[in-house]
């Protein structure tokens, strides 16, 4: 792919960061330029999502920006769990963050949002720092969750987390919708999951009553294919490796609740480049075929060869923002694995609001718990 960097300059911790700067003037660029997105097929609807999405340079760079973090992020994960550094399961994004990135593009920041325990890339675009997610992963006192979450759980305002219980997250996204339809907000309610849980029961008890009472809320299914026959076969979703097509979507999906006329189901059709578990090595449900196609339709390499084609941007100015990104990210791991572990004492605070510290059942039953030097 064109935007991973080779694994010589990913090891390098002495490389100099002097790349060359942007060969020519801002202003020779094109600023506008529009390009096709891959059309959806519509189920119950007159109009839906255009064909062709509208990109400025400006845009275009940072949703770049945005999808390279998260894939080098996930890539630094990678490696800190082969390093027993992350303790627990941990599922990563590895190839689609044109769908987080492309929805939150079409997305308030007031609007709510709530996925699946496959949760760094959208705890990044809801405004959480690439330092406090590695420290959350390594479970250390500095991240976003205090250490307590892992890998799983990570919290933002207006996002609410990832859910470990299989399509869970749909259920509690309708009940935030209902609470925006309670208070007459203008806010909608995203709910994104998993193909794994697209049979689910709950899911459509959840959609029939979401539909009934018109909730304001987008179903959104990210199907990267591992959970194969368990959707209709026959299907046209948005693009979700085309980050353009799936912010076209979402924008239509959002208006489409804002306007009173209920929930909405938006299938991407995204493919994620490991297995369910970081741990998990076994590509055997998928062909050297399929393995090929998904590389060859990378969502960044994809935008990154849009930009260069219409003369957006310079190949120069990429390098530039791969090498910004790795530098961040290596400070940030440095920090994740250094950070302290919360101690005892604090690790039963915050279960309830404004609780006292619980007493948990230890070796002693009944004992509350202390620090690591007192006696338990």
């Amino acid at each position: 792919m064109l935007t991973v960097l080779s694994e010589a300059i990913c090891k390098s911790r002495a490389l100099s960061l002097a790349v060359p700067l942007v060969s020519k003037p801002f202003k020779d660029f094109n600023e506008e330029a529009t390009f096709d997105t891959k059309k959806c097929e519509l189920h119950g609807l007159v109009d839906g999502p255009p064909d062709s999405a509208v990109l400025t340079r400006d845009q275009g760079l940072r949703l770049f920006r945005w999808m390279q973090t998260i894939r080098f992020m996930q890539q630094k994960v990678q490696q800190l769990y082969t390093q027993k550094l992350v303790r627990g399961p941990c599922h990563l994004y590895l190839g689609q963050e044109a769908c987080a990135v492309g929805i939150e593009a079409a997305i308030d920041q007031t609007d709510h949002l709530i996925t699946s325990y496959r949760v760094h890339g959208f705890t990044f675009t809801r405004g959480v720092s690439v330092r406090e997610i590695l420290t959350e992963i390594t479970g250390r006192r500095g991240g976003v969750s205090k250490g307590r979450g892992g890998p799983m759980h990570m919290y933002a305002p207006y996002f609410y987390g990832g859910i470990g219980i299989v399509g869970a997250q749909v259920s509690l996204g309708a009940g935030i919708a209902l609470a925006c339809q309670y208070q007459s907000s203008d806010q909608i309610s995203v709910a994104v999951y998993g193909d794994g849980a697209a049979n689910q029961g709950q899911l459509f008890e959840v959609f029939n009553m979401a539909a009934l009472w018109k909730l304001p809320c987008v179903f959104v299914c990210e199907n990267n294919g591992y959970a194969k026959g368990r959707l209709w076969s026959e299907r046209r979703p948005a693009d979700g490796m085309d980050v353009l097509s799936v912010r076209e979507a979402t924008k239509f999906a959002k208006n489409y609740c804002r306007s009173g006329k209920g929930p909405i189901i938006l299938e991407l059709k995204t493919q994620r480049y490991c297995g369910h578990l970081a741990s998990d090595v076994d590509t055997s449900n998928r062909s050297p075929a399929e393995i090929e196609e998904q590389y060859r339709s990378d969502p960044i390499s994809r935008l990154r060869e849009q930009m260069l084609c219409t003369n957006m941007a310079s190949a120069e100015e990429f390098q530039q923002i791969d090498f910004e990104i790795l530098e961040e990210m290596e400070a940030a791991a440095e920090f994740a694995v250094s950070n302290p572990e919360p101690s005892l004492d604090d690790l039963c605070n915050c279960v309830y609001h404004n609780s006292p510290s619980l007493q948990v059942r230890g070796l002693h039953p009944w004992a509350k718990l202390m620090s690591a030097d007192k006696e338990r």
